[in-house]
Formats: C-alpha cells, structure tokens, sequence
C-alpha cells in the first residue's frame, strides 16, 4: 500500500511539473528571443540557443515607446487603483457582513448579479459619462469606476462573515468607533484574503489593456500595455520580433516579481480558508 501511494505521489509530482514546464516555456521563450540579434532563427526549440545575446531590441523598443512616461501611467493607475480598491472593497464587504440594515440582503444580491453582466458591455454609457466630466485622457478614468467591484466585496464580505462578533461587541463596550473597528481589528484578521486579493488586483491592474485603449486616445497617457500591443503597428509592420518580445518580457516581469513576493501570503490565506472550511 505504501509503495503504490509513492507511486501515486511520484506520478501527480511528474504531472505538476511537466503543468508547470508547460506554463513557463512561452515566458521563458520570449525572454530568450528578447535578447537574440535581428535575423537570428526564433523558431523551434533550437531558437532557445543563444550565440550572441544583445540588448538591442531593447534599446530599439525604447526609441519606439515613450517608456518614461507609460512606465509611470502604468505604475501610477495600479498602485493607486490597487490602493483605493483595498480600501472600499473590504469597507463595504464589512458593512454587508456584519450591519443590519433594510434592504441588505437584496442590495447585495443586486451586486452579486452585476458580476454576471461583462464589463464591456458598460463600456459606452461609461464612455460618455467620462468624456462629459472631461476624464477622458486622464490616468483617473482607470481609477474612479472601479474604486470598488462586486468580485471584491463579496471575496472580502465571506472572509469578514468568519471575524466572531464578540470580539467586535467588546470592541464597541471599550469605546472603539465603527470605523477604529474596522480598521484596526476586522482588516488585520483578514490579511491573508487582503494579499491574495491585492496581488489578483494589481496583476489585473498592470495587465489592463482595454479600458486603458478606450480612454485613453494620447500617446504619452496610455499605459505600456496598451503600446506594447501596438508595436506591430508602431514601425510601419516592419517592427521585428525580437523587440516586440522585448516589449512583451518588460510588462510579464512585474506580474512574476509581484506573485513571488505575495505568495506566502496567499498560502497563508489558502490554508486558513481550508481550516474554517
């Protein structure tokens, strides 16, 4: 018996791995050709071979994008989209969780609804409100309309349903305020859903490309992605790929540096899930 549960448990391994192989070759096949001379094979898996690696295509996909001033729109709209979200999503996942108020179950079902209708399908009426309030072309119109989203009150809402009651009763005896609470006791015994929710945010921030192409028509105010997508257009079809490969590795980097830095925490979150399960 235990030998054929090695068996079982070498096998699964093989299988993650080989998962795992699979999912990282084209990362790791766009950071090598990034790096290859123009006119050097990048296809097959002899293209993996590097005889003289440059950082041409680099230098060519700087001269191409405005870097300073994407880099900084698109740094700019994740961090400060991420920070706004983390705060409104857990404030009013609080209010559903633990208020009694007229009307809350039905408005939160409401809002569990509105994750079944695509975003895109929003996307004139919310056009148009932003070129009336004059946004359009403004790193704000990432931000504002999605301070909040249903996906994130509700994640949120099931983790602050688990916080016992009592404590914040004891809380409230000790003269604490409804929002001392909520900042001091509910957010810090939900932070692994807090880091697992912040990376899932920011990677969808940094990879945002369509809202970013619908407001925002101005070269230097659109966000790298949206340039990198562009860049087959940017030489007059004659941009080669190495650099638009070198373009694609300078926007995945950040998404891997951001998961490998909040991974323990979203183990953390994924195993206290299980426990209250």
């Amino acid at each position: 018996m235990k030998r054929h549960n090695r068996n079982i448990s070498m096998l699964v391994h093989f299988i993650m791995i080989l998962v795992v192989i699979v999912a990282l070759f084209p990362v790791l096949w766009s950071c090598v050709i990034s790096i290859k001379s123009v006119g050097e094979k990048i296809s097959g898996f002899s293209a993996l071979s590097i005889s003289n690696p440059t950082l041409a295509n680099y230098k060519r996909l700087f001269q191409l994008i405005p870097m300073k001033e994407q880099l900084f729109n698109s740094v700019f709209t994740t961090l400060v989209g991420t920070a706004t979200t983390m705060f409104f999503c857990p404030l009013a996942g609080f209010a559903f969780a633990k208020y009694r108020f007229p009307g809350r179950d039905v408005l939160f079902y409401f809002v569990v609804a509105t994750m079944t209708i695509p975003a895109e399908v929003a996307s004139v009426p919310l056009f148009m409100i932003m070129k009336k309030i004059g946004l359009t072309n403004s790193l704000w119109s990432l931000i504002l309309p999605r301070l909040t989203t249903a996906v994130g009150v509700f994640y949120l809402r099931q983790y602050i349903m688990d916080v016992p009651d009592e404590i914040l009763e004891a809380a409230r005896i000790d003269g604490c305020s409804d929002f001392k609470i909520f900042w001091r006791i509910v957010c810090p015994m939900i932070k692994p859903a807090l880091a697992s929710w912040a990376s899932i945010t920011l990677v969808a921030r940094w990879n945002d490309f369509f809202w970013p192409l619908l407001f925002l028509t101005k070269r230097t105010k659109q966000t790298l992605m949206v340039s990198v997508a562009q860049l087959p257009l940017a030489d007059g079809l004659a941009t080669p790929w190495q650099v638009i490969l070198a373009g694609t590795t300078l926007v995945i980097v950040p998404s891997i540096i951001i998961y490998v830095v909040i991974q323990s925490f979203q183990k953390d979150g994924a195993f206290e899930g299980a426990i209250k399960g």
